[in-house]
């Protein structure tokens, strides 16, 4: 497969970030030893082949990463992400060259192996999660689970990476390999990268979009109320209006008059507004990714946003109070 026309590099693995197979077990590492019944913290275990950080694009830190000969030699070595470095050593440098093992009590405890590389932190629970502490084991470990003999993970992922354009386009040729080795195997589960961040984040995606439909339903419903009553508040003062034009009031400064009203409501509407989602944003933390819960640049946007569309839903009423006929208007009021 690599040497396929199109394929930049590719590796196999027994999981893909956020492809929602995950596996989790208690590490000790030797610097931080098992006191007692203590239990050491729980990290996500993957199983990897030479070439896998580079496939995927996760960039070293620190280090090296795992080889093929790694693999062929059952080389007790492993690869942290660096959060788990820094949570055991401080800083990823100081990783290199420590030691860890596999743990389930000290009867049960795996061979010691050694961290010869540090890289990025990865999302493997969705893009709005936070990173998971992970090591990286050879794709073929030998005294891992209590000295039982070599351990291979029989689930795996082929990870391969296209040098340009549609990824999916190199799926004919890559069926067609596997094929000639042995036809009676399937090519399973294909999926891009870009498809398993999208699934990851379906169930964040469909709560904002429901979201936004209510805060659109929201802010049409403010438009109208804002129109309905500054409408109201001009025909109430129709004859104070008319007065004012037949004393000499410009249609301009009627306008202005109605729009500072409405831009006054408006004004404390946008207020309260910030000061209540300022304290319900823990509320929603969750659901952001990138984004602090007070952002001041999104603050900002949304009440600008809001000011113009309430002073819009004023320019009609503003239009309709300049146009009063002072005559007709103290003639109504007769």
């Amino acid at each position: 497969i690599q040497a396929l026309p199109g394929v930049a590099s590719a590796a196999l693995t027994s999981s893909v970030t956020m492809d929602g197979h995950d596996s989790n077990d208690s590490v000790e590492a030797e610097t931080n030893p098992v006191q007692g019944d203590q239990l050491p913290p729980i990290r996500r275990y993957k199983w990897i082949g030479s070439g896998s950080f580079a496939t995927i694009g996760n960039p070293m830190v620190a280090g090296r990463p795992i080889t093929q000969a790694d693999v062929d030699d059952r080389a007790k070595v492993v690869v942290v992400t660096e959060n788990l470095a820094r949570q055991e050593w401080g800083d990823p440098m100081s990783a290199v060259g420590k030691r860890i093992r596999q743990f389930m009590g000290s009867e049960h405890a795996g061979g010691w192996y050694t961290v010869v590389g540090v890289v990025g932190d990865i999302r493997d629970d969705g893009v709005a999660r936070d990173p998971v502490e992970t090591i990286f084991w050879p794709q073929v470990v030998e005294d891992f689970y209590d000295g039982t003999g070599p351990y291979a993970q029989r689930t795996d992922v082929y990870a391969v990476r296209a040098k340009s354009g549609n990824p999916t386009a190199l799926l004919p040729a890559v069926r067609q390999t596997v094929w000639d080795v042995n036809p009676n195997l399937p090519l399973a589960n294909v999926r891009t990268l870009a498809e398993i961040a999208s699934r990851s984040m379906a169930q964040t995606s469909f709560t904002l979009i429901m979201l936004a439909i209510a805060a659109g339903v929201a802010l049409f419903l403010g438009a109208v109320g804002i129109y309905g009553v500054i409408s109201y508040v001009v025909s109430q003062r129709t004859r104070e209006i008319g007065v004012r034009m037949a004393m000499g009031a410009e249609r301009a400064d009627v306008s202005r008059m109605v729009l500072r009203q409405a831009g006054g409501l408006a004004l404390l509407g946008v207020v309260v507004g910030l000061v209540a989602a300022a304290g319900l944003t823990r509320l929603m933390a969750s659901l952001l990714y990138g984004v602090s819960p007070m952002d001041p640049v999104t603050f900002g946007a949304v009440a600008i946003a809001l000011s113009a569309i309430a002073l819009l839903a004023s320019w009609i009423p503003a239009r309709r109070a300049a146009a009063v006929d002072p005559t007709e208007a103290l003639r109504a009021e007769l």
